[in-house]
């Protein structure tokens, strides 16, 4: 090997560590699921349109436009009236799958530290009976930067997400009931 081959690929060794961190944050993806007592179509029935999250205990109040189809909006107000908001807006929808997916198109990082958020949810048939419902999402933590704040890291925006979902993954639980129980 030449003298100038190796210092080259040296110094392409010594940058890669720097170039892992200058990238900057990696999409984060978690999936929620729960087991409820209820039919598929029962579950479907309480949960499948995109404009009323009622069930879920964090929303107070859900408005939009479009009711299930493509581009739909939402904008969820969180706790109470006047609370924090979260817009969303509906991307793909399947009444016969018993699914839909939807992204974030504006939501303060107070509120819920992500970026870039995207989400899927999901019924299905459990065998024996009952329904599996799934939650699952694919975000940004939400300070884009190197460096970010405890409360912007990816750490927070996993929890935040987590949080969120089984908070609606266990209303359905307390509502439908749990299967065998």
């Amino acid at each position: 090997m030449k003298r100038r081959e190796f210092m080259a690929m040296t110094a392409v060794a010594l940058m890669l560590p720097g170039l892992a961190a200058a990238h900057g944050p990696t999409r984060q993806k978690i999936t929620l699921t729960t087991e409820v007592a209820a039919d598929p179509a029962e579950v479907w029935q309480a949960i499948g349109n995109f404009q009323d999250m009622g069930w879920h205990p964090a929303v107070f109040s859900t408005t939009g436009e479009g009711g299930n189809e493509i581009d739909a909006t939402r904008v969820l107000t969180l706790g109470e009236e006047g609370g924090p908001t979260i817009s969303e807006i509906l991307y793909k929808y399947s009444d016969e799958k018993m699914s839909y997916s939807y992204r974030i198109t504006e939501v303060a990082v107070e509120v819920l530290p992500v970026t870039n958020y995207s989400s899927h949810l999901t019924v299905k048939p459990l065998d024996g009976g009952g329904s599996e419902v799934e939650w699952r999402g694919a975000f940004y933590r939400g300070y884009p930067n190197n460096d970010p704040p405890e409360n912007l890291n990816d750490e927070a925006a996993i929890a935040a997400v987590s949080g969120v979902y089984q908070a609606g993954l266990d209303a359905l639980v307390e509502r439908f009931g749990a299967p065998g129980s």
